[in-house]
């Protein structure tokens, strides 16, 4: 809900650390950094957060961030765990799969399977050129998965607009189905149907609450954390999480071959925080990042995105 990546305590740093910088200048002007902006979203999910860090002795501070953390990856790994199972069921449903897709076995996923390599692809790749299947799976120079692309399980319809990048993006029938497994229930994901925006996935759980009546039932995550809005953050979290279960890979890690899920989650909350969301790409230090060449980096779908996001408002300020 409010970082995935970022230590507690780093948050909690450089909230102080703007504080400190801004004392002398107009807070309110002061630039907003994707950290603090974490460090917001988080006092905004536990109100208390806040008082009780002032409140609290160094030691008890420690203690409540070890706890807060132990929940989260508690949740974390329980959401990986709901969303494993599920998402087999419905790739083996929705592409009438023979052989199955197993549920309790991983290394089958990934780039390995046809159609969750499919889902992962990049969308500036054609998975049914086996040209490019195999040199995905080569890790040639020309085809390094990077977070820096957009994957086809994103978009609607698994299809995109190569002159329109923003159309359809983060709308896809299994990104409705994760986020109403995790935040309504596991249930409630059976009644994504088609491909939307997931607009209304919490006010129709909430009328579907509402229609039991006096019936008790169990609370949802979203009830019970009062979330009351899909979030740019809970969309990158469920994003992550949709991309880890069709990956290969067994365990979490930051990093999964040459990709990055970080750099992925800030692509993520970059778009919708962020007007024009920069290309996070480091060319060097891991895998192999250092092949790439400034055309391929400028290919990449999330570049393009904000390209074109930055030719619409230039062609905007000219109109006026």
């Amino acid at each position: 809900m409010s970082v995935l990546y970022t230590n507690l305590e780093d948050l909690i740093a450089k909230n102080n650390h703007r504080y400190e910088e801004a004392i002398l200048d107009d807070l309110e002007a002061a630039p907003q950094s994707m950290s603090f902006r974490g460090y917001l979203t988080l006092s905004q999910a536990l109100p208390w957060f806040h008082s009780k860090l002032s409140d609290l002795d160094a030691d008890d501070c420690e203690d409540m961030l070890k706890k807060i953390k132990r929940g989260a990856d508690a949740a974390h790994g329980d959401d990986t765990s709901t969303l494993k199972d599920l998402i087999a069921t419905w790739v083996n449903q929705d592409f009438h799969l023979s052989p199955l897709l197993r549920s309790n076995n991983k290394q089958l996923r990934g780039f390995a399977h046809d159609v969750c390599g499919n889902l992962l692809c990049p969308t500036e790749w054609d998975w049914n050129d086996n040209r490019v299947k195999a040199s995905i799976h080569d890790r040639t120079s020309d085809f390094i998965v990077l977070e820096n692309s957009w994957p086809w399980f994103v978009y609607e319809n698994y299809s995109f607009n190569v002159s329109d990048l923003e159309k359809g993006l983060f709308k896809s029938k299994i990104l409705v189905q994760a986020f109403k497994a995790i935040f309504t229930s596991p249930s409630s994901a059976r009644e994504a149907d088609g491909d939307g925006d997931g607009a209304d996935i919490l006010e129709n759980n909430r009328c579907a609450c509402q229609a039991l009546n006096q019936v008790k039932v169990k609370m949802c995550v979203a009830s019970i954390i009062n979330m009351k809005k899909v979030t740019p953050r809970s969309i990158a979290y469920i994003v992550c999480q949709v991309r880890f279960v069709l990956s290969s890979v067994s365990s979490w890690h930051t990093i999964d071959g040459d990709f990055d899920y970080e750099g992925f989650w800030n692509n993520i909350v970059d778009f919708f925080e962020d007007p024009w969301p920069c290309c996070t790409m480091k060319i060097f230090g891991k895998n192999h990042r250092e092949d790439l060449t400034p055309e391929v980096v400028s290919q990449m779908s999330v570049t393009a995105l904000a390209e074109q996001r930055r030719a619409q408002e230039d062609a905007a300020f000219n109109s006026e």
